[in-house]
């Protein structure tokens, strides 16, 4: 069967879909390992991560369901939520690959400043203190401050920031364009014939 045909369609949009369900588990896996050995204690962080990893695996569970039973209601409304995920994921992913260092500086800082939780995960891990400066009357998560200098965790965070920028925003390029891919099959294949169907049924 060639690759046009409805055989090979319904194969790639179930291919996709098992992917996308695979991705969001270790989504969740990931957060609640994190969250269980101490590595991340915000709530928010982890809260947010196993949030969108739900949403992802009912999202390809619909374009499973729809797959597998050429559900038209089903296909329509996968086709739509997957073009906004798209537009969504395309925006934040072009602009981690295009943000300048005052922007990165300036994101780091209101990031910093929103969770005491996140600050105290990042003392900790990176055997830092403070943002911009350590201010010796509040208190520090990382090991350095009981006995030497510490360093700022601005300059720890800002030596790796740009790298996991670029990565982040390489990695979401390249799953938006799986979900354009994912919008066209969709698209392509609610409109195709299933030829064990019977022929009046078609819509």
């Amino acid at each position: 069967m060639s690759c046009s045909g409805f055989t090979c369609s319904k194969n790639c949009l179930c291919a996709i879909n098992l992917l996308y369900v695979m991705v969001s588990m270790l989504m969740i896996g990931i957060a609640a390992w994190g969250k269980w050995f101490g590595l991340v204690s915000s709530f928010q962080v982890v809260g947010g991560i196993i949030g969108v990893g739900v949403f992802l695996f009912f999202v390809a569970l619909a374009g499973l369901i729809g797959a597998i039973k050429h559900h038209q209601v089903l296909l329509f409304f996968y086709m739509i939520i997957l073009f906004l995920v798209f537009v969504v994921q395309f925006s934040v992913s072009s602009a981690c690959l295009a943000i300048n260092k005052e922007q990165q500086n300036h994101l780091l800082e209101v990031g910093w400043n929103n969770s005491r939780s996140t600050q105290r995960d990042i003392e900790k891990s990176l055997n830092c203190c403070g943002f911009s400066h350590v201010d010796v009357n509040e208190t520090c998560a990382a090991a350095c401050f009981s006995h030497t200098k510490c360093d700022t965790c601005a300059a720890k965070i800002q030596e790796h920031a740009g790298e996991v920028l670029r990565f982040v925003g390489g990695i979401g390029l390249f799953f938006s364009f799986t979900e354009i891919l994912g919008v066209w099959l969709t698209y392509r294949y609610r409109n195709q014939k299933d030829p064990r169907a019977n022929p009046s049924a078609f819509l």
